[in-house]
């Protein structure tokens, strides 16, 4: 229920806890309120019998926590019947960055270990990426003309 609680946080509330209630009253308010707590989960309890009694004997195993949209979703992907976990298994989304990464590097080192200005086409040792028609006297396009417009 408080899982994530720290130890930190455990000790401020119970300065807290002592300096609200005071150390005489402290252990009536801890009682009181256990008590309250055991109240609502036999409340809570009662209620998912009643509940499981009027649903009939088809219903035996439901279980109320499947009515959490999480684990509801969680038990549907887990079954086996879609095929999902070959899915899952197959994409390694790692194992894709560490490809794509390696042939970045892999692309980029030839042109940054030579020493000549030439052969990187911005002088920077970068790899160009935009797109360049191979011969680009054969572009389709007319020039732009900034007076004709």
């Amino acid at each position: 229920m408080f899982n994530d609680i720290g130890p930190l946080e455990l000790v401020t509330i119970i300065v807290l806890a002592v300096l609200v209630f005071g150390p005489d009253k402290l252990p009536k308010v801890i009682q009181d309120v256990m008590r309250t707590i055991r109240k609502i989960r036999e409340f809570s309890e009662s209620a998912k019998a009643d509940i499981r009694e009027e649903l009939g004997p088809e219903f035996k195993d439901f279980d109320f926590e499947d009515l959490n949209p999480k684990t509801f979703l969680r038990k549907q992907l887990d079954n086996d019947e879609l095929g999902l976990k070959e899915i899952r298994n197959g994409f390694d989304l790692k194992k894709e960055m560490a490809e794509v990464t390696e042939a970045v590097q892999s692309a980029d080192s030839p042109s940054s270990s030579s020493s000549s200005p030439s052969s990187s086409s911005s002088g920077s040792g970068r790899l160009d990426m935009t797109k360049k028609s191979e011969d680009p006297e054969k572009d389709d396009r007319p020039p732009f003309d900034a007076d004709a417009t």
